[in-house]
């Protein structure tokens, strides 16, 4: 016989309806243009082998990565999608992403120069994309660098022309106006290869900015794309961590590690089964003169009481009925009563980091018809 028992003291739950719907409500936004997928970093923490095979039967024919071996792992998972190296190309290693079906993002001329004698040694065909900084000075030729490549006769001709841009969460920022210009001065450098220069934010920004591939990356998994609006992605991720024990704490008795939570009343405080080797950040701890995180709890919001340690964290319940919490119930830490984006700014960070963060320890559950 199955034990059907959960196999962990903390549980994921992915909503597959909700990622699919959120990939497809991206690629409303642009319609003339492809809608691609980001899913570097395991899926932002969701699982490649999760989501790859969903968007893929949705429609997905395009994917990005960081790394070759997530590149890899795509492959095995989609024969026929295009899948794009953001990283770019790692030296001595050009014919690993021919052995998987890579494109390198190239973003320097040395970049360029071993690619295109790979290519020309080999005679692979199999494309790779140019990076364009247009002002975030991370990756990317320069302007004028891709002017002069342009203007060359044997003219590396790229599958993709790309940009990345650094302030599209703030949609009136002038950073955004100058990287939308300086993109459209490159595209003109390359006629008929086909761009690329909405994230997520660029993917719901007003201005007319869409071209031929759309590159939606954390809205997919529920994060918020437009912050000065309500969110119109639906809830993907459902964390809930088990209660292992309901204890009574007096009046100035401290909880947790460096006792910098002190109760002022008698207290009762749920100790549950994750902590910032979880994922669970220690950055959403609070003390006697800062509360930070919060969980949902028998249908009501409680405090974090203490430091976050490693595998557990405390919770204060005292407001709720005595016996409303005990041994074994779940609490709800990310979800649909707590947004990630509202954990996120709790702990002091970004729905990013909240996400990529999620460890390997968790019971993981797929839910919605898409999953079948």
């Amino acid at each position: 016989m199955t034990d059907s028992r959960p196999a962990a003291y903390a549980r994921l739950t992915i909503d597959t309806d909700a990622l699919v719907s959120n990939w497809r409500l991206c690629g409303r936004q642009r319609p003339q243009a492809e809608c691609g997928g980001v899913v570097k970093a395991d899926a932002y923490g969701l699982g490649i082998e999760n989501v790859v095979p969903l968007l893929s039967r949705a429609g997905c024919r395009t994917y990005f990565v960081a790394h070759i071996e997530e590149g890899d792992h795509v492959r095995r998972l989609d024969r026929e999608a295009t899948i794009y190296v953001l990283c770019g190309l790692v030296p001595g290693r050009a014919d690993d992403y021919a052995r998987h079906g890579l494109r390198p993002a190239l973003g320097s001329l040395e970049e360029l120069r071993e690619w295109s004698a790979f290519c020309a040694n080999t005679g692979w065909q199999g494309g790779a994309a140019l990076h364009v900084d247009t002002g975030m000075s991370r990756l990317g030729l320069r302007m004028e660098q891709a002017q002069a490549l342009a203007n060359e006769d044997n003219l590396f001709r790229p599958s993709l022309l790309m940009s990345h841009l650094a302030c599209a969460d703030v949609r009136d920022h002038p950073m955004n106006a100058r990287q939308f210009t300086a993109f459209s001065a490159a595209h003109q450098f390359f006629p008929g290869v086909p761009a690329s220069l909405c994230n997520s934010y660029g993917t719901f920004h007003p201005a007319d900015i869409g071209y031929d591939l759309l590159r939606p990356g954390v809205a997919l998994y529920g994060s918020n794309p437009v912050l000065d609006r309500p969110n119109p992605m639906k809830p993907v991720v459902t964390l809930e961590a088990q209660v292992l024990q309901v204890r009574t704490v007096q009046p100035g008795e401290h909880v947790g590690y460096g006792a910098t939570w002190t109760t002022r009343t008698p207290a009762r405080i749920a100790v549950v089964g994750i902590g910032y080797a979880d994922g669970y950040l220690r950055s959403g701890s609070s003390s006697d003169d800062f509360d930070s995180a919060i969980a949902y709890v028998g249908g009501q919001y409680c405090l974090i009481a203490g430091r976050i340690s490693m595998d557990m964290t405390a919770i204060d319940v005292t407001a709720l009925p005595e016996d409303t919490v005990k041994r074994g119930d779940w609490v709800e830490l990310i979800g649909p009563h707590l947004p990630v984006d509202e954990v996120a700014r709790r702990a002091g960070t970004i729905s990013y980091e909240i996400l990529t963060s999620l460890g390997a320890r968790y019971e993981r559950r797929i839910t919605g018809e898409e999953a079948a």
